[in-house]
């Protein structure tokens, strides 16, 4: 907590390697404590080859792209919040199930519309 109120009134390119740092820190955390965040980057990592070969033009592919990779956000979001509430509730509770719960259902949504994306894409006729 002392790094960071250190560094926290850092403006310019001082700010911006802190944010990098943080921003490393956080992935490297969610790459270890997340067994679901490490399975949605294998999906990523066979995601990227797939739209570049299959995707029609650039558009297609950043569709393809980013829709993985929105999943991966709400995962680190949601795996985020789970952190605040087992950390500010670690005894059961029903906002802590509700905050959870609701986080849980951030990245189904996040899946699902991953994908729809990749249906109406590969598949035109879907879309219409």
């Amino acid at each position: 907590m002392s790094d960071y109120l250190e560094f926290k009134g850092k403006q310019g390119l001082t700010r911006l390697f802190n944010a990098l740092g943080y921003s490393r820190d956080g992935l490297a955390a969610a790459w270890k404590h997340e067994a679901a965040f490490r399975e949605e980057v294998l999906l990523l990592l066979v995601a990227v080859p797939l739209a570049l070969y299959f995707g029609q033009d650039g558009m297609a592919r950043a569709l393809l792209i980013g829709s993985i990779l929105l999943v991966l956000i709400v995962e680190i979001l949601n795996s985020g919040l789970e952190a605040i509430v087992d950390k500010a509730s670690p005894e059961k509770h029903e906002l802590a199930k509700r905050a959870k719960d609701m986080g849980s259902a951030a990245v189904l949504l996040a899946l699902i519309n991953a994908a729809v994306v990749w249906a109406c894409v590969l598949w035109p006729g879907t879309a219409s």
